[in-house]
């Protein structure tokens, strides 16, 4: 019933927020509107997952562990509850009724306590957040630039796996970038970023960071990551864009471990002049036998495969025997996705980060 009015709900939620307890104003970025949204998205997840208590926990898991980069306290979440379901309250209006009310004050509750626990045990064994120092950076065309960077204590990672950053021009606001590489000796990590469209942190990273500035980065998340158990399991990667940054560090992952599996990866762009870091993996495939590499285009007209990757993938398939890992845009990650299952792979052997990932940056 609230759904419709979601814009209202959340810049009420926060005025009354700031209004009741200023003291939590200056944990926020100056620039609500992003914050707002992602507020939403993150309600909107925990209601899909009530009824699925294992992903319901870890979702909220997530959530607490992340939100010790913002210096969440535990005392902070009862000013949020309240302020939340004054919000549902005064917009629900008489379809809020005491049973309602119940229901809402125990749920959050619960998500409170779950996010509250799993801060805590995180704080046991790791810091908030790690500065890390810019060692290099490489432009790659098209507003695309490589960003390495050297934490200052050791930051333990899987491959596949994506961090938050922020930057010293744009505080409180964090923005997630898959890291590019499997963990290295030397401790540093790189970040394929483009330059988006009023992305003042995608701007900043692209356009001013410079070797010597210090970022910050958030804790490790995600569970696009391979299966110890299973090295010989046949692999299927598909990348559009700068979704080739995990895939890549997958695949690094694999030589590391000394390359048992067959993997196919199919590259995917509107251009060719957008199908980047393709040298670089047509290099990796001749120092390793296993890799086969397939790259498409969709919107020119080249020598080669052209086509939307789900479409190129249909042609080339049936991939049912594979473990699947899918990277890119989220329109292109549910239609591969869709197209794989109809074709008879099980959903369970279909791995991608969530579509919607800022929704873990709440606040």
């Amino acid at each position: 019933m609230v759904e419709p009015l979601a814009g209202e709900i959340t810049v009420y939620f926060y005025a009354i927020l700031f209004a009741r307890y200023p003291e939590v104003r200056p944990m926020f970025p100056e620039g609500m509107d992003t914050q707002r949204d992602r507020l939403l998205r993150a309600l909107l997840r925990i209601v899909d997952l009530v009824d699925d208590p294992e992903h319901l926990v870890r979702f909220c898991g997530n959530l607490g562990r992340d939100h010790r980069k913002f210096g969440t306290l535990a005392a902070h979440f009862p000013a949020v509850g309240e302020c939340l379901l004054a919000s549902l309250a005064r917009y629900a209006g008489p379809a809020w009724t005491l049973d309602i009310a119940a229901a809402w004050t125990k749920a959050y509750g619960t998500v409170a306590q779950v996010m509250i626990s799993a801060a805590e045990q995180d704080e046991a064994v790791r810091p908030a957040v790690w500065p890390a120092t810019v060692v290099h950076r490489v432009s790659r065309g098209n507003g695309i630039a490589e960003i390495t960077v050297r934490p200052h204590i050791p930051y333990e990672y899987a491959a596949g796996q994506y961090a938050s950053i922020e930057t010293p021009w744009w505080p409180k606001r964090w923005r997630y970038y898959s890291v590019a590489n499997a963990p290295r000796e030397d401790g540093t990590l790189t970040f394929h970023v483009r330059a988006v469209d009023g992305g003042s942190v995608s701007n900043a990273l692209v356009h001013r960071a410079v070797v010597g500035d210090v970022l910050r980065l958030g804790p490790p998340m995600g569970d696009m990551v391979l299966d110890a158990a299973d090295p010989y399991s046949e692999l299927l990667f598909v990348a559009g864009g700068t979704g080739l940054a995990p895939i890549r560090a997958l695949i690094e992952e694999v030589a590391r471990r000394g390359g048992r599996h067959q993997v196919d990866l199919f590259l995917g762009a509107r251009t060719s002049a957008e199908l980047y870091g393709v040298d670089d993996m047509l290099r990796m495939a001749q120092r390793n036998h296993w890799l086969t590499i397939r790259g498409a285009v969709s919107d020119e007209y080249i020598p080669g495969i052209r086509g939307s990757l789900p479409d190129v993938l249909a042609e080339y398939g049936p991939w049912y025997q594979h473990d699947i890992f899918l990277s890119g845009p989220a329109q292109m990650v549910a239609s591969a996705r869709h197209m794989l299952t109809l074709s008879g792979t099980r959903p369970d052997r279909i791995h991608h980060d969530p579509f919607e990932t800022p929704v873990l940056s709440t606040p």
